[in-house]
């Protein structure tokens, strides 16, 4: 069953910036016959996304960069250099990086998705035998449970009261649902620790028992970075300011003391933003001087490039499946509409889990999720008795759920381990078939 997953990931799973290309024209070539929309329409749409979701990007692409140029801190990786000497053979290690990982992302799914995988390779450098690949598709693995965590964009926006919420689910929510009827709900939690423990239990299992595993050693490898001064010289008085200890402290301190003020006494959530503002200044601090930082941010930035080549690409996707022509109809209703046609109170939550997963292949965000399904799902859901509370942790569970094989999500990590999509997506999908039994059966109990 391992080798057939990965066998078929290799074989069929192109570079992710193909797969995106692949996914706009298949839903191009669907949202034509089904949504009665013209060729003209849908580049409309698609034309008019593209650019919808830039600053989401840029967010993306410094929780990386961000995150990355932390973990390059002296400090940073004298810390996690010890936590990777815990494991003491290569299967204790997968379970190790799995659970750590899952639980960060838990908490918060940047700062785990970033953790995981830089707490993958220092473990690959200090163990050996231990599988690379399956190394790091664990770290990525544990990502399946961020949207039934803290920082789940869809339950946070159902929790937060105002106009808002009524308009974006059609008046089925007046109110704000609070997490305990999601995130917290102890049936939310219970599928979250099941997923944590199957996930590593097949992560662990798909470790080989026998024979040497090969890696290729510059993988590994990290370039040196001097940041000290110019020996036997007198510094100049701008290289004392790019040198300067103040200057970096300064910084760091400044940006502490607004989220000090900003979660501790104004009341604010731990949102994306405050996660990579959190990651700037400890960076800041704890690289000592501004010109180390430029250094080790500038050398992170590379790892980048696939998220601001891909994300128009999806947001341009994410317009045809909500476009609306003259038809008056849109791909992403038609999708929602299907799944209510054929639901029952019992099999609602199920199946909104699977409209939503299908979703999240084309459209890998929950923004565009609560855009898209808001307003069809929440309305089905009241007439059919359905606790929205449940509803909405079906759809996050949904969107986070297809990310093992979808593979947008793990460009960061990709890009930190120097693999490529199909180096693990084939034991993602093994995860994902696994999770996903525990998902389903979770979401039908809690619907009895």
């Amino acid at each position: 069953m391992i080798k057939f997953c990965v066998r078929l990931v290799q074989r069929w799973l192109p570079e992710p910036f193909i797969f995106a290309i692949l996914l706009t024209f298949v839903a191009a070539v669907i949202a034509m016959p089904v949504c009665h929309q013209t060729p003209v329409e849908v580049v409309e749409h698609w034309g008019g996304g593209v650019w919808n979701l830039l600053a989401f990007a840029m967010q993306m692409a410094l929780v990386l960069v961000c995150g990355s140029a932390l973990a390059a801190a002296p400090a940073v990786k004298r810390g996690i250099s010890a936590l990777a000497r815990v494991p003491r053979n290569p299967v204790g290690a997968i379970v190790l990086v799995t659970v750590v990982s899952a639980i960060a992302c838990w908490l918060n799914w940047g700062f785990g998705l970033i953790v995981g995988v830089v707490f993958a390779k220092e473990i690959a450098r200090q163990l050996q035998g231990v599988d690379y690949r399956l190394l790091i598709a664990s770290a990525y693995s544990g990502f399946v449970v961020w949207h039934a965590g803290l920082s789940g964009s869809i339950p946070l926006t159902m929790a937060t009261p105002g106009e808002a919420l009524s308009i974006a689910t059609n008046g089925a929510l007046t109110a704000p649902v609070p997490v305990s009827r999601t995130i917290l709900d102890p049936h939310n939690l219970v599928m979250v620790l099941l997923v944590i423990v199957g996930i590593t239990v097949a992560n662990a299992l798909m470790h080989p028992r026998q024979g040497a595993v090969t890696l290729d050693p510059a993988l590994l490898e990290e370039e040196p970075m001097a940041s000290r001064l110019p020996q036997n010289t007198k510094p100049t008085p701008a290289q004392r300011l790019e040198h300067s200890p103040l200057l970096s402290w300064m910084v760091g301190l400044l940006l502490l003391a607004y989220l000090l003020l900003r979660l501790g006494f104004r009341g604010g959530a731990l949102d994306l933003g405050t996660v990579i503002m959190i990651f700037l200044a400890l960076g800041l601090l704890l690289h000592g001087t501004p010109l180390a930082y430029v250094r080790a941010f500038g050398k992170a930035a590379t790892g980048a490039a696939g998220i601001i080549l891909q994300f128009p690409f999806y947001a341009g996707i994410m317009g045809i499946i909500t476009g609306i022509g003259a038809s008056g109809i849109s791909l992403g209703q038609v999708l929602a509409d299907g799944c209510i046609r054929i639901s029952t109170p019992l099999s609602y939550p199920l199946l909104t889990f699977l409209c939503a997963a299908l979703l999240n292949l084309f459209v890998p965000s929950g923004g565009g999720h609560w855009a898209i399904q808001a307003p069809i799902m929440f309305t089905a859901g009241a007439d059919l008795g359905v606790d929205p509370g449940l509803t909405g942790t079906a759809i996050a569970w949904g969107d986070a759920w297809t990310n093992l094989i979808q593979p947008f999500w793990a460009l960061p990590a990709l890009a930190i381990a120097k693999l490529s999509a199909k180096d693990i997506m084939g034991y993602c999908l093994v995860d994902l078939l696994v999770s996903g039994v525990i998902i389903a059966a979770g979401l039908l109990l809690w619907a009895l």
